[in-house]
């Protein structure tokens, strides 16, 4: 059971790439006094990947390495996960799963600033109009911890850290029957 072991809690926050998640991890992480893993990173500094996707320009991650990176210090718990899916983390380390989503354009205007372009930049647009990742979160983990919020702005980041925040120090272990 989620949290069953644990003194404080484990979140995920995943959605589109350029909707905010390491921004508000970050700011999460500062709050909480948390730990911020970056899977991205994480794949790269530790080579957990398979190589290189030339078409979507990034790795190939090798997701069961991943997870046995990861495996020790999600059952210890405060953990804040930030990663753009969702789907092959295991369901009893996460207590609160975060989709961010971002106005479509806005989430352009973003992703072309980074350089995405081609396929790259088409490819994520379309997972946001269809919230495949919303549906994948709902799909992998008990849909009363998953939580939608927007963030277009500054001010939805912020609104989104204080209420992730006082969910944080809300958490209580759920006891097993």
């Amino acid at each position: 059971m989620a949290g069953g072991g644990r003194a404080r809690p484990n979140i995920l926050v995943t959605g589109t790439p350029g909707t905010g998640k390491t921004t508000t991890c970050s700011l999460l992480a500062d709050a909480t006094g948390v730990c911020h893993i970056n899977v991205g990173d994480l794949v790269r500094e530790k080579g957990l990947h398979d190589g290189w996707d030339e078409e979507f320009e990034c790795h190939i991650i090798n997701e069961d390495l991943v997870c046995d990176e990861l495996e020790d210090k999600m059952e210890d718990g405060g953990n804040i996960v930030d990663y753009h899916g969702c789907d092959f983390f295991p369901e009893r380390w996460f207590d609160c799963v975060v989709v961010l989503q971002t106005d479509n354009s806005i989430l352009h205007d973003r992703l072309s600033s980074r350089g995405y372009m081609g396929p790259k930049l088409i490819n994520n647009i379309e997972c946001e109009i269809f919230q495949v990742l919303l549906e994948e979160a709902k799909a992998s983990y008990p849909e009363d911890i998953v939580i939608a919020l927007q963030s277009d702005t500054v001010e939805d980041i912020s609104r989104n850290v204080t209420k992730l925040t006082e969910w944080f120090n809300n958490w209580r272990p759920r006891r097993s029957s």
